[in-house]
């Protein structure tokens, strides 16, 4: 039995995905494929997990599931896992090494202050506090090894920036003039916790700062704080929710106006282009007169003289007759009934003529 012993060092990234090559360990241990296959080779570890698998056929290692650095070794550095591969026929043992690169692959977390939405917590500052009065410390931490651990503060609103500022690099946040009388009672700072990784992470909070000399003045004025930031969320809700109404009867009335003028055009289209004769249409008791007017069908009238034919006066009576004019239907002339025609006419006639004289 011949025994070997060798070994072989890797260095990846952590996190990568299932099937990435970590190296070719049958060039690097100077195997060939043959005997890697005939061998039998194969990984054995220690723990429950096997993060890499041995491509014999090809002589490659290769991750077999995402390795997270933080969660195998935690704030250990260097972090690093091994493994032996062992070959039968003659057994030989090689120990492997793979160590991780850390990647920054999580956000700062925020330790102090904490973060509550059933309690408000806030620092006071004396209306006697001096520039460089040291109100609070942002505290923070990266579970991220190396640079990308390290964390950097920035101020990014106040309600008063010209009265804080806060430490690029200790998150100390501190007055950088002198408070007075007109400071408002409440004040509000939000800092952001960044990172130094590529690219980079961040954390945000929120500080809440009385400026006052008494608890009572503070416990007066925060109380409604919460009852604020709850008022204007509901405010930013039903602001949207309008919008989005507003927005929604908006569009419906314009497709429909749309809608209604694009049928209107497709009707008048249709009338101009179709070849139906155009009836015209009458009201019952009227007919068309010659295409001068319309006449009832049955049409009443009275004939009137005058009581003496030398005077020029008229004189209405009662009708001696009616006349009836009866319209053809085909609108080619009338028909004239009469009870007494020829006498009323030889009567009209005569008085005419001696007022004419």
């Amino acid at each position: 039995m011949d025994s070997v012993t060798g070994q072989a060092r890797y260095s990846i990234p952590e996190e990568q995905s299932e099937g990435s090559i970590v190296g070719n360990i049958g060039r690097d241990l100077g195997l060939e494929v043959k005997r890697l296959v005939s061998g039998k080779a194969r990984i054995i570890t220690k723990g429950a997990r096997q993060y890499v698998d041995l491509n014999r056929d090809k002589g490659l290692l290769v991750v077999k599931e995402r390795i997270d650095r933080e969660e195998l070794c935690g704030q250990t550095t260097p972090c690093s896992f091994s493994f032996e591969l062992i070959i039968e026929n003659p057994i030989q043992l090689y120990r492997v090494t793979i160590f991780l690169q850390d990647q920054n692959d999580n956000a700062p977390q925020v330790l102090y202050p904490v973060q509550t939405s059933s309690s408000l917590v806030a620092e006071m500052v004396p209306r006697s506090a001096d520039v460089g009065y040291l109100v609070t410390k942002v505290v923070a931490v990266d579970v991220d090894s190396g640079q990308n651990a390290w964390l950097s503060y920035k101020l990014q609103k106040a309600t008063d920036r010209a009265l804080f500022e806060v430490g690029l690099q200790n998150g100390e946040i501190r007055t950088i003039r002198q408070v007075t009388d007109k400071d408002a009672v409440k004040q509000r700072l939000t800092v952001v916790v960044e990172d130094n990784g590529q690219p980079s992470r961040s954390a945000t909070v929120n500080v809440n700062v009385a400026v006052a000399d008494s608890f009572p003045e503070v416990l007066s004025e925060f109380t409604d704080f919460t009852h604020d930031k709850e008022y204007n969320d509901n405010l930013t809700f039903y602001l949207v929710l309008a919008l989005a109404v507003v927005s929604f009867l908006f569009i419906t009335c314009l497709v429909v106006i749309i809608s209604v003028k694009i049928y209107r055009w497709r009707q008048s289209r249709i009338l101009y282009h179709s070849n139906l004769p155009v009836i015209p249409y009458y009201p019952p008791r009227y007919a068309d007169t010659l295409g001068t007017g319309t006449l009832q069908h049955v049409y009443n009238y009275e004939v009137c003289r005058t009581t003496d034919s030398r005077k020029s006066d008229c004189k209405f009576v009662r009708p001696c007759s009616q006349n009836v004019l009866i319209m053809d239907p085909s609108s080619t002339g009338t028909i004239q009934r009469m009870q007494s025609e020829q006498n009323i006419l030889d009567e009209l006639d005569s008085p005419l003529e001696d007022v004419r004289e």
